[in-house]
């Protein structure tokens, strides 16, 4: 037998995979209490994504085996997270001051 196939081997994976189980349980019960937070709309998304964002690394780390590929995958997965933020929030930018609410960051010229 090889030593990725021994009793112990086996077993350190399942309790990786009971421990990744375990934390994503968690943070289920945590996106369900942050619901009732009286929070603005736009706070109320900030958390919800940075909630999600944590569970699916998770997913994608441990059940999708990416925690062990070479950092070339890595860095474009991040990649694609950076902008994948940038396109949720520029609506958001733009709602805000469409509102009336004063960003100094963004010019009216």
């Amino acid at each position: 037998m090889s030593s990725d196939n021994s009793k112990e081997a086996i077993q350190e994976h399942i309790r990786v995979y009971m421990m990744v189980f375990g934390a994503l349980a968690v943070l289920t019960v945590i996106t369900v209490l942050a619901s009732f937070l009286k929070v603005s709309t736009s706070e109320a998304i900030f958390l919800a994504l940075i909630i999600a964002s944590v569970k699916a690394s998770l997913v994608a780390g441990y059940f999708m085996h990416l925690i062990s590929e070479k950092s070339m995958i890595i860095s474009i997965l991040l990649l694609t997270v950076f902008f994948f933020f940038i396109m949720i929030f520029l609506p958001l930018i733009s709602y805000i001051d469409s509102a009336g609410v004063h960003m100094p960051w963004v010019s009216t010229k």
